[in-house]
């Protein structure tokens, strides 16, 4: 008997423990769970820094970037390297220019054997006809960036559906803040008599941007830097700005500024500043971004031009 009301009595005792560790279990928080780690970032290659800073802004920070020609870098002219062979054949997507644009990517694609899709942000473009076929510069026109945005948002969709809302709401923002800049840009320039709106400068990298905006420029080069201007181009573009009564001669940020400091000396032209034309400033300088950039060269237009 008494072994029987001992064991009743611890039953109790148990059962109390039991009652009272429940409550407290009841009472105290629950515990946070643990944020489930974030998915891996896509690997994607930009082929410019100015289409690498469209690609960013519409990836965010579900991609992780890696520019070929960066700022100040002529794309023209670059020779690619085994780095850059490496960066292709580990990333997901390949964003190029088009358009002729990168002449030399093809052989890097071929030799880094990589399995990106690659693809041309400019498509869908209307691109401009000039004297030495396509010209490539079509971000020089903001319409032709929509596109761009556009292209590139459909890509990283395709890449990751996980983030087609990311995607999708980065474009959106970013597309109406072109809208913006495109509206700017248009007050600016109609603010400059028709009779100013001609400038020279080192290469014709800003055709779209003539043919949008209603500025004129003359070039001792063509669309391409990859050939040196002679002096009968020289001679050719002296005799123009003579002729046109040129209001400025502007320096590019990729061109060697000797050809506008040279038909600045000999037409009496006044050298209006640096056009940022096919690469963004480092961080650090006054076009680090495509917005900046065109912002940053409108300026420099206007207060050139400007009677």
């Amino acid at each position: 008997m008494k072994s029987s009301r001992a064991t009743s009595s611890d039953f109790r005792l148990l059962s109390r423990r039991a009652a009272l560790a429940t409550l407290a279990l009841l009472a105290a928080p629950l515990r946070a769970q643990p944020a489930p780690p974030p998915p891996p970032k896509l690997p994607v290659v930009a082929s410019f820094s100015i289409l690498g800073d469209l690609v960013r802004i519409v990836g965010g920070d579900r991609i992780e970037v890696a520019t070929i020609v960066g700022p100040n870098g002529d794309a023209h002219v670059y020779q690619p390297s085994p780095q850059d062979g490496r960066r292709l054949a580990a990333a997901k997507l390949v964003f190029v220019n088009g358009l002729g644009f990168e002449g030399w990517i093809d052989r890097l694609v071929a030799a880094s054997r990589t399995k990106a899709r690659i693809v041309a942000a400019s498509r869908a473009v209307t691109p401009r006809k000039d004297g030495e076929g396509v010209d490539p510069h079509a971000w020089q026109d903001v319409a032709n960036v929509k596109i761009y945005i556009a292209n590139i948002r459909d890509a990283l969709v395709d890449a990751d559906p996980d983030g087609a809302s990311h995607y999708k709401a980065n474009a959106a923002e970013y597309l109406h803040a072109l809208g913006g800049l495109d509206a700017e840009i248009v007050a600016a320039i109609d603010a400059i008599p028709h009779a100013r709106r001609r400038v020279v400068s080192t290469h014709d990298a800003f055709g779209y941007f003539a043919a949008r905006y209603g500025v004129e420029f003359i070039a001792p080069q063509g669309v391409s830097t990859d050939a040196e201007a002679s002096a009968r181009d020289l001679a050719r573009i002296v005799d123009a700005v003579k002729a046109h009564k040129v209001a400025a001669v502007f320096l590019e940020n990729i061109v060697d500024p000797r050809f506008a400091q040279r038909i600045a000396a000999e037409t009496g032209a006044k050298v209006g500043g640096t056009l940022y034309s096919d690469a963004l400033s480092p961080p650090e300088g006054p076009a680090p971004s495509y917005l900046r950039l065109m912002r940053f060269n409108v300026k420099q237009l206007t207060a050139a031009l400007a009677p």
